[in-house]
């Protein structure tokens, strides 16, 4: 009889894979970490990142009377609802695959998300004066956002590494919208969804270190190839709606820049750029950080 074979037979799956490597999570963390703080530091307590992102939220008006108060009350709804998305996907995956670890993983690091933003935002002191008319009361970061954003994450988390690219595209694009909403709806600045993104990205940095060495059995990455929500053209378009993004933003502050120059909306698209930019350049990095780390072994 064959008694190595047999023992392999009888192993689970995953079994003896490699551990996962804590340091690109750790590092992803640390980044997001920086994002935030940085966030903070140019678009509260500097002039020209205070005018820039007032700038924008005043010029929200504008667009708001154009798409009409219905539209605008209809995107004011997709924090919300994006909740409801999510928890009837968790909900599902949980079942249908018996991923109870990585589902609790999951909705503890979209409640330490929410929580950590209601602690920063109460936090924070209100906004230096620096010659920019303002509120002074702190709105940094967004808790309608950081909603949207961490149901997004917590169904990336939980589903499969073949679904995770278009997961990630779909999640991102939706909390992306919620974010861009509260512009409109002038909840928020977009500084404040900026600084929302970061510190999602930061919790799921760290939830998805813990669903990959829960789960080595089901988090195996088969290729782009082998089904269409793995497809490399989910991850080629966050990357160029990410470089579209940067484009938007620098093209309108150079126009607002401009002499002679009027602005009415352009810092408006300017910080949907941001928010664009940012938001699905966070989004690439979550694929990656996801996807690479489980490769199929031989």
């Amino acid at each position: 009889m064959n008694t190595h074979a047999a023992s392999r037979r009888a192993s689970p799956r995953g079994a003896g894979a490699p551990r996962i490597s804590a340091w690109p999570f750790i590092v992803a963390a640390l980044i997001s970490l920086a994002g935030l703080i940085l966030t903070y530091r140019f678009f509260v307590n500097t002039t020209t990142g205070q005018f820039i992102d007032e700038s924008a939220l005043v010029e929200a008006a504008v667009v708001r009377d154009r798409i009409g108060a219905q539209t605008a009350q209809l995107l004011d709804l997709l924090p919300a609802t994006s909740v409801v998305i999510a928890a009837v996907v968790v909900l599902f995956v949980t079942v249908a695959r018996r991923r109870w670890k990585a589902a609790g993983i999951a909705i503890a690091a979209m409640a330490a998300a929410n929580l950590s933003t209601q602690l920063i935002k109460a936090g924070l002191p209100d906004r230096p004066h620096m010659g920019v008319s303002t509120l002074a009361l702190n709105s940094l970061p967004s808790g309608h956002s950081t909603l949207a954003a961490s149901a997004a994450a917590a169904v990336f988390l939980v589903v499969s590494p073949r679904w995770r690219p278009a997961v990630a595209f779909v999640g991102g694009g939706y909390a992306i919208m919620a974010g861009v909403s509260t512009l409109i709806n002038q909840w928020h600045r977009p500084a404040d969804v900026l600084a929302a993104f970061f510190v999602v990205a930061l919790w799921t940095a760290l939830a998805a270190l813990a669903v990959m060495r829960s789960g080595p059995q089901w988090n195996v990455w088969l290729g782009s190839s082998r089904h269409w929500a793995s497809s490399r053209w989910w991850t080629a378009c966050t990357v160029i709606l990410a470089a579209l993004g940067v484009v938007l933003t620098m093209l309108n502050l150079r126009a607002a820049d401009a002499a002679g120059t009027v602005s009415t909306i352009t810092y408006f698209f300017a910080g949907v750029g941001q928010i664009v930019a940012v938001g699905f350049g966070l989004t690439f990095a979550a694929t990656l950080l996801l996807t690479l780390p489980v490769r199929r072994r031989s």
